[in-house]
């Protein structure tokens, strides 16, 4: 049996409004995360190492940088017809931008039309997890349906702020509910609701009628989760299928079923301290299933003067010359000078934090600065007064390139 053809398009078009402002001059997937990684390094690796090579990444808003990463990290073998390539907004259907993400694939429609392929999955680029999507396909190949849409199990009582599928003994979707007041619980486990991971896989003839009578309904929103699988929930042919089943090689049981969605300032943050206990919530150290990306040309990280790390990640060109870190992720070339203290902060690249400064439970984008002296975190008020972002969660987030005065 021949090997059926598959084409993996990854939507990366999002503004990122809610991750603002490290979303201000680049796009959500391309935000750095875990010390030398951007976000759709997640999503890449898993397609990659599923053994799924042919992946266009639909980006839109502020796509410099990420476009620049794609091209410089994520090269495949050009002879075997392999690719992941970033497709920019081509307007081939007038002047306008994608009007949503359905829209997003009915203007990329030529790149299926190119590709040829049975089946076509469609997955996001800004969440952080690990999943073999090759035993996804399987189970939506042998159902013999047209959509597939991935499913988290999430506590009933939470399950209010997600998109809600609801299923029948056969995993055959019957309702597809956006934050409903009342959630169904499974059938299995009545406490638990299945939450729409935004990952999915169709057949490819399916998908192309549904997005086509989509884009000619003047109502629709455009959208893959409220409208596209709802069109195929009411045609009996879409199925869940249970994220729980997935099984990763080298994954541990602190990290099994590991799915972050980091769309705001606080997840972002949440999902970085995830990653710096003993036992993580979700390893990085995989060896078997690993998240790839294109490593710094930088030296090792180096500790001088008593410098110390505690439960941290640090990346390599840093240096800790004589300051305190603990719980917290530093990105490539990070300065920390004597008497500093940095606690539970993600500290991107070539940040430095000057002598006697207090860095706590901050998000410091590239090139900050940190005056001797000064602190972030540790006065709310103060940091907004000085035009920084301070989450719901109290959490302190410094642009790009600002200098943080001692003041």
């Amino acid at each position: 049996m021949s090997r059926p053809k598959v084409l993996s398009m990854v939507l990366a078009g999002g503004e990122g409004k809610r991750l603002m402002p490290l979303t201000v001059d680049r796009a959500k997937p391309a935000v750095p995360f875990g010390g030398t990684y951007r976000l759709i390094d997640f999503v890449l690796s898993n397609l990659a190492n599923s053994g799924l090579h042919r992946i266009a990444v639909l980006t839109q808003y502020k796509s410099h940088s990420l476009d620049r990463h794609i091209s410089q990290t994520w090269r495949m073998a050009t002879m075997l017809g392999d690719f992941v390539t970033p497709v920019p907004a081509q307007q081939r259907l007038g002047p306008r931008w994608y009007l949503g993400s359905a829209d997003a694939l009915y203007q990329s429609m030529n790149l299926v039309i190119d590709a040829d392929p049975d089946y076509i999955v469609v997955f996001g680029a800004d969440n952080i997890y690990r999943m073999d999507i090759g035993q996804m396909l399987t189970a939506h190949i042998e159902s013999g349906l047209a959509c597939t849409v991935a499913g988290l199990r999430v506590p009933r009582s939470e399950a209010s702020a997600f998109g809600i599928i609801d299923a029948d003994a056969s995993a055959r979707i019957t309702s597809f509910l956006e934050k409903p007041a009342d959630p169904p619980g499974l059938l299995d486990s009545p406490e638990e609701s299945y939450a729409s991971m935004g990952n999915y896989i169709f057949t490819r003839s399916a998908l192309q009628t549904a997005l086509g009578e989509d884009a000619a309904n003047p109502s629709s929103r455009h959208d893959m989760g409220g409208d596209i699988v709802p069109y195929f929930v009411e045609r009996e042919q879409a199925q869940v299928y249970d994220f729980t089943h997935n099984t990763v090689p080298g994954t541990s049981e602190s990290d099994r079923g590991y799915w972050r969605d980091v769309g705001t300032i606080d997840a972002y943050h949440h999902a970085h301290m995830d990653l710096v206990s003993v036992r993580p919530a979700f390893s990085l150290y995989n060896e078997e299933w690993p998240i790839v990306t294109n490593a710094p040309q930088a030296p090792g990280a180096k500790f001088v003067l008593r410098g110390t790390a505690e439960d941290s990640i640090v990346s390599p060109g840093c240096i800790i010359s004589g300051g305190d870190v603990d719980s917290s992720v530093l990105s490539p070339r990070v300065r920390v000078d004597k008497w500093a203290n940095v606690e539970h902060s993600v500290l991107l690249d070539r940040t430095t934090v000057g002598r006697n400064a207090v860095v706590r439970k901050a998000i410091l984008d590239k090139g900050v600065v940190v005056d001797d002296g000064a602190e972030v975190g540790v006065d709310h008020e103060h940091d907004r007064a000085r035009g920084f972002t301070v989450s719901a969660g109290g959490i302190t987030v410094v642009g790009k390139n600002v200098r943080v005065p001692a003041t």
